[in-house]
């Protein structure tokens, strides 16, 4: 119901069409959360891991149940193709999974004696957090989060993104039919500078998990830094693919134009800028320019289409802004760029050819359709490309030389890199970025590293000598 702040409404980036409107969360809305989350924190950080992963379990078995609606509304509000949302609200579920089987050894510790003492450590969780979620695929960005944090024990308060507010609702419904407890996970729909702001600065809020913009992460590293906050920050992109020579062409193809133009390339993860060898770049791009130009752009929810709309026309005006820039910088634009239709977001998949690593098309985070393409002329030109920027999330290497491919990844600033592949998720392992693309990693043991405090408790072994003074 909305409050003291009333509403903003959501629109359909497929037609601009009103979808609903939603409240608009206030600094008091976030208290009075805030408080939910404190007040909640004890009994739940108390509760027995079997108990927490019981109900943890019941949440995934409901979000399977309700997968087509969770798609439906991620396809109508994010523009998202119900080829990728299909799948996602099932990776939302698999999360929950993943985490309710960890809750029960979340606290777990290690035994660390020596001759004099035993030392024991073990985890307690931080207390309730603040988690801040992006407008592409939010269902399952939400869950990626919100999962880890209720199996170590916190409570939560969630500020999903303004441009996508509506799977955050069907989360929590999900949730609190699931038997969650009251004041575990309270949502709170508003803009970055009200609600968000409010959030970040809560001292009630012990911790922030954010997922977005590298500049807002900066952001609310400031606006936490009065009340000491932990920051958790999954960031911008620019991801290298780089193609050698002596790849396999056609599957560096395939995963090539997937990174890039899966998910409207509205992905922290995309591979916006192709690095290839000289000596297949002019091969490699002509079967990339025919490729692209198949591209099925559509309505989300036929299920021929491959990119639907943008999400917003801000950010449509931004992505084909990038167009113009790149051109005006003198590289090539080689497919796409070109809006489709006269309703909605749509605009072509586009490739640029012929740009150089200073143009703003190579150093600047599109986030959209959007692919740069530079030539190298051997490894140690790829790799100078590749760190040549501000960001350092994932990186994509094409070799059939694993010597190179050890050699080129071990000096690759970035976070995660895949090796003959396209970006393929393992639960246990750690996500997240260097540099400008974030700080800290989930995945396995690394998310309760941020969701939960270690402590060590020394128990002394036996009568050991103690210095005495002023005996």
């Amino acid at each position: 119901m909305p409050g003291k702040g009333g509403t903003f409404e959501t629109r359909s980036p497929v037609d601009e069409s009103l979808i609903a409107p939603v409240a608009l969360g206030t600094a008091a809305d976030i208290d009075a959360a805030a408080q939910a989350a404190k007040s909640a924190f004890p009994a739940w950080a108390a509760m027995a891991g079997d108990r927490r992963k019981a109900i943890l379990h019941k949440i995934a078995d409901l979000i399977e149940e309700r997968a087509t609606e969770i798609a439906l509304c991620e396809c109508w509000d994010t523009g998202q193709a119900w080829r990728f949302m299909s799948k996602a609200a099932l990776r939302g579920a698999e999360n929950f999974r993943y985490f309710a089987d960890l809750a029960p050894s979340a606290r777990d510790g290690k035994s660390l004696p020596t001759r004099t003492h035993w030392n024991v450590t073990t985890r307690v969780p931080i207390g309730p957090v603040g988690v801040i979620t992006p407008w592409n695929t939010p269902f399952m960005l939400s869950t990626w989060k919100i999962a880890p944090a209720l199996a170590a024990g916190c409570t939560v308060v969630h500020k999903p993104a303004e441009f996508s507010p509506l799977s955050a609702r069907l989360l929590a419904e999900i949730c609190h039919e699931a038997g969650l407890p009251p004041g575990v996970l309270n949502l709170v729909n508003g803009f970055g500078e009200g609600a968000g702001r409010a959030l970040t600065e809560h001292p009630d809020i012990k911790a922030i998990a954010f997922v977005g913009e590298s500049r807002t992460g900066s952001m609310i590293m400031r606006q936490g830094s009065e009340t000491l906050k932990r920051v958790h920050f999954e960031l911008g992109g620019k991801n290298p693919c780089i193609v050698f020579e002596d790849a396999d062409l056609d599957r560096a193809l395939d995963a090539a134009i997937f990174m890039i133009y899966s998910l409207n390339g509205e992905r922290c993860t995309s591979a916006s800028r192709l690095l290839v060898q000289d000596s297949i770049a002019d091969n490699f791009h002509d079967m990339l320019v025919m490729r692209i130009n198949r591209i099925k752009v559509g309505h989300p929810l036929d299920p021929r289409t491959e990119i639907g709309p943008l999400i917003h026309q801000t950010h449509f005006d931004k992505v084909t802004d990038y167009v113009a820039i790149g051109k005006a910088d003198g590289a090539t634009l080689a497919a796409g760029g070109a809006r489709v239709g006269d309703a909605g977001w749509f605009i072509r998949p586009t490739l640029f050819t012929d740009a150089t690593p200073n143009m703003r098309i190579a150093q600047e985070e599109v986030f959209g359709p959007f692919l740069t393409s530079i030539r190298f002329k051997d490894d140690s030109e790829a790799l100078e490309i590749a760190n040549g920027v501000v960001y350092g999330l994932t990186g994509y290497v094409w070799t059939n030389d694993m010597s190179r491919a050890l050699r080129f990844s071990e000096k690759l600033e970035a976070g995660m890199i895949w090796v003959n592949s396209e970006n393929v998720r393992h639960l246990p392992t750690p996500f997240g970025g260097v540099k400008a693309s974030g700080i800290g990693r989930d995945g396995g043991d690394w998310s309760f590293d941020f969701y939960m405090e270690t402590k060590n408790t020394s128990f002394a072994l036996g009568q050991h000598n103690i210095q005495r003074l002023g005996a």
